[in-house]
């Protein structure tokens, strides 16, 4: 998309904001703020788990964002990631906070984003303020047990005994908007009922609702949801070029087919996008010897699904090609964690797993018969001797 962001018209700017979107709730409100100014939108994540190449999705979309003109705070979730379930002491998260802030801006890096148009804010650093406090016990006394519970459903983990801090989760989300004065704030549709419930909530204690920009959620490279707790459903951002090849190798990507296929979904949620981002057009080339027709350059994503149906793309060409696209993007980011300070941050965030004691058995001791000679043998015997002796006459 040609023109500089101060040329791009409110129309040009909305396109940009909402392009690969799943959906938008308060596109009128969008559509009269951008005919005003540029809009205020936050992005979070609670820095649990490791970030995988899922991760690219919402960074390509940042850097739409950044193009429309629009003022980004990205939300280091650091309270939130310690109530979901207790899935790490709050030490341990402090450090997968940082680790979080350098992978992010590696990430945004590598797809050409100028960081200095970003704002990155840790959640802990305005969340445990009185006035902050007092909000989450004035929203507490407006929300049933039930709502917060749906709308944390897709998102906090689900347990048999729930634990109460997941019920605080949605709450505090919904707050974050107001406390980070945005006038949106953009996440997966999974995270949809979080935002239904702020926009339902939020005006019971005086503030305004927001805006919602939902992306689609990936599909993993089993054809489910990229989850970082699935090793085989995702690719993490650190793993070799080898490694990546093997998985995508190994991906689902059935012939001729669409629905459900990760590999084809990445091309179009990541790749293309990111090479407009990088390059200032979209590309995306599928590699493959002479004898099989040779290299074909595709500048949009339909032409490519078009010829992936037709069965002019064989899946292994494009799975192939995907992860030579997808290691170029990972280099700067490998690179910038090489460092012996960065692999100490990995180390310390994400600590090997303690091995458990083997526990050594204990041979099991037989009672020898008294006539072997044995101490418990002749004790026994010499006990019988006395009691002979006491009965004598």
């Amino acid at each position: 998309m040609t023109g500089t962001t101060d040329t791009l018209s409110p129309e040009a700017k909305l396109a940009l904001i909402t392009r690969n979107l799943q959906e938008v709730l308060g596109e009128a409100e969008l559509k009269t703020i951008l005919n005003e100014r540029d809009i205020k939108l936050y992005w979070g994540t609670a820095p649990t788990g490791k970030p995988h190449v899922g991760y690219f999705v919402p960074m390509v979309k940042i850097a739409d964002f950044l193009k429309a003109g629009c003022h980004v705070t990205i939300l280091m979730a650091d309270i939130h990631a310690f109530l979901d379930n207790e899935k790490a002491p709050f030490e341990l998260v402090t450090l997968r906070t940082k680790y979080y802030e350098q992978v992010i801006r590696s990430m945004l890096s590598s797809i050409g984003v100028p960081l200095e148009k970003l704002t990155f804010v840790v959640g802990s650093s305005y969340e445990l303020s009185p006035e902050y406090s007092m909000d989450n016990y004035r929203l507490a006394s407006k929300v049933s047990e039930h709502d917060a519970k749906k709308a944390g459903s897709q998102v906090v983990k689900q347990v048999a005994q729930p634990l109460l801090s997941g019920l605080l989760y949605p709450g505090m989300q919904a707050l974050d908007e107001e406390y980070l004065k945005v006038d949106a704030q953009f996440g997966g549709v999974d995270q949809r009922k979080i935002f239904t419930f702020a926009e339902k909530h939020l005006p019971m204690i005086g503030y305004k609702k927001r805006i919602h920009l939902m992306n689609p959620m990936l599909p993993g490279l089993q054809g489910d949801k990229m989850s970082a707790s699935d090793p085989n459903s995702k690719i993490d951002l650190l793993d070799t070029s080898k490694a990546v090849a093997t998985k995508v190798g190994k991906a689902f990507c059935p012939e001729n087919e669409v629905e459900g296929n990760g590999v084809l979904s990445f091309v179009k949620f990541v790749l293309f996008p990111a090479s407009d981002q990088r390059l200032g057009s979209p590309e995306f080339v599928i590699q493959r010897p002479e004898k099989f027709g040779g290299n074909t350059v595709y500048n949009d994503f339909e032409t490519l699904e078009q010829d992936f149906v037709a069965g002019n793309v064989h899946p292994g060409d494009l799975k192939s090609s995907v992860a030579a696209a997808l290691n170029q993007l990972l280099e700067p980011i490998r690179q910038h964690f090489e460092t012996p300070e960065m692999q100490q941050l990995i180390l310390e965030a994400y600590p090997p797993p303690v091995a458990a004691p083997k526990v050594v058995k204990q041979k099991k001791k037989h009672n020898k018969r008294p006539e072997d000679g044995n101490a418990d043998g002749a004790a026994s015997e010499q006990t019988v001797e006395e009691k002979l002796a006491e009965t004598h006459l």
